[in-house]
């Protein structure tokens, strides 16, 4: 047992379903009591710390804000080496610098440091949960579960699927896809903290065939994600439409292989007409909101208040390598910037629960992470108001906890985060070196 004292931050439902005022939970001097790697307790520190059996220790945290662990749902580790490559859009981008980037872990020991040094950076960023897309080799997934149950971290992941239109040291086939994919499954789904997704590149990169293999997959494995990408370039939709002439629409072809659902979640949704906006929310998918990768790739702008308005399911991500960012405070900080454009304002509350609980909910995991209720993962952060020099200036200068959080969103990045927890312990700590 271990408690934490500082002030405390969390999102209880989403702002749009009950109002600002009742969406969140906070304790200007609270105390998070951990136990066994879930939070046992939360609340005012004056009246907890009483209540405290013998000996527990009492660790506090100055000029800080406790926030649950930030939740990204997507992100691609092997793309690490190419954030910040010039100058192309989606399509180009993937041949000039993703594919090339991907063909290197048919090597494991790459894959092994890339997952290390992947997992390192989510952890300084703040971030306890991501769904993650490895490549088509399989020894990138085993690498990348290896070292996140290592850590004990609630991560989801899959082996890509992509057997046409990619180079040749890039694609499978239909039948060793469905049966590498198989295999993977068995070894890691469900281990730990550990969840696997079927995982397609995008339509174009599969064949008809491949897609009803994955969708065969989700059946015989029930409890498994499903994780794409949809209508995040105009270019690639047209692609699409004539890759499959038969289909109504981009999202017509997942779902006409079964690939919507529960814990199906598809990357960047920018250009989808209201039938399929229709079709993602009656069927309980999920879209990952990823600002940093479609400003950077001149993809589009997202429109959060369309989509939810359909009842869809909508989690932050920050895209890396497309996104320019590990960090959901600067995810957050664009966010912003992209609902401006289109009339639309993000509250810092709703910013909040978009990274955390808002995420959780799109990946069907709020049951186990997304606040510090009693019995969740103890997964948080720790977030230094003094960070730098600016953003402790401009939060002496805040009013109310709304323009406290607004200026934390803008203003913070990884220097904001000077601890990060999973399970209880302690994996990032800006003065000590990574475990």
């Amino acid at each position: 047992m271990h408690a934490h004292r500082a002030a405390l931050l969390h999102c209880l439902a989403d702002p749009r379903a009950v109002g600002i005022e009742c969406s969140y939970q906070y304790f200007e001097d609270g105390l998070l009591l951990i136990e066994d790697g879930k939070v046992a307790q939360i609340g005012d520190a004056a009246s907890l710390l009483p209540t405290l059996p013998a000996g527990v220790k009492v660790t506090e945290h100055r000029d800080a804000l406790i926030v649950p662990g930030f939740v990204d749902t997507h992100i691609h580790y092997p793309q690490v080496d190419v954030i910040a490559s010039y100058g192309t859009q989606l399509l180009e981008w993937l041949e000039t610098y993703t594919f090339p980037a991907e063909a290197r872990f048919a090597d494991p020991a790459h894959a092994r440091a890339q997952a290390r040094f992947f997992l390192a950076e989510l952890l300084r960023n703040g971030t306890t949960t991501a769904l993650v897309f490895a490549t088509v080799h399989p020894q990138s997934v085993d690498a990348f579960f290896a070292e996140a149950s290592r850590l004990d971290l609630r991560m989801i992941a899959g082996k890509v699927l992509m057997d046409r239109n990619a180079p040749d040291d890039l694609r499978d086939d239909a039948a060793s896809g469905y049966d590498e994919s198989k295999t993977l499954i068995e070894r890691w789904h469900g281990k730990g903290r550990l969840h696997y997704a079927v995982t397609p590149r995008f339509a174009p990169t599969s064949t008809p065939e491949q897609l009803e293999l994955a969708g065969r997959l989700l059946r015989e494995y029930p409890g498994l994600y499903l994780h794409t990408h949809l209508s995040e370039n105009r270019a690639e939709i047209e692609w699409v439409k004539e890759l499959f002439p038969e289909r109504q629409h981009y999202l017509d072809v997942y779902d006409h292989y079964r690939l919507l659902g529960a814990r199906s979640v598809f990357a960047h949704g920018i250009h989808l007409c209201d039938d399929e906006c229709r079709r993602l929310g009656e069927s309980g998918s999920a879209v990952a909101f990823c600002p940093t990768s479609n400003l950077f790739l001149g993809s589009g702008l997202f429109d959060l208040a369309r989509l939810e308005g359909h009842g869809v399911r909508v989690g932050l991500g920050t895209d890396v390598g497309g996104g320019t960012s590990f960090s959901q405070l600067q995810s957050l900080n664009e966010a912003y910037k992209v609902l401006q454009l289109q009339g639309q304002q993000l509250d810092p509350f709703k910013a909040l629960y978009l990274a955390t609980l808002g995420g959780a909910r799109a990946l069907y995991l709020d049951a186990h992470i997304g606040n510090l209720q009693s019995g969740k993962d103890a997964d948080f952060v720790v977030l230094d108001c003094k960070a730098t020099p600016l953003l402790a200036r401009r939060l002496e200068q805040a009013r109310s906890l709304k323009e406290k959080l607004f200026a934390l969103t803008i203003l913070g990045d990884d220097r904001a985060v000077r601890e990060t927890f999973a399970a209880g312990r302690s994996l990032h700590r800006r003065d000590r070196p990574q475990p």
